[in-house]
């Protein structure tokens, strides 16, 4: 159960790193072209997902916290 639990948090993380790597990159092309308006909305996208993943981890500790108190 730990195993299972340490990959996907791993995963997640993972996750979330390339995505604010992505986010990163759109800011600044944002900043070159402000008036590129595919640009703002795959921007307004990428930090929608990057949200989504991080309260995901949130919602990992409640299972996490759950499956252990059924374990013991």
């Amino acid at each position: 159960l730990m195993d299972a639990h340490t990959s996907r948090e791993r995963i997640i993380k993972n996750c979330i790193a390339q995505t604010s790597s992505v986010v990163k990159t759109l800011r600044e092309e944002r900043e070159k072209a402000q008036d590129n308006v595919a640009l703002l909305k795959q921007l307004r996208k990428e930090q929608t997902k990057l949200k989504l993943m991080q309260s995901e981890l949130n919602v990992e500790e409640v299972v996490n916290d759950r499956s252990w108190k059924v374990l013991s």
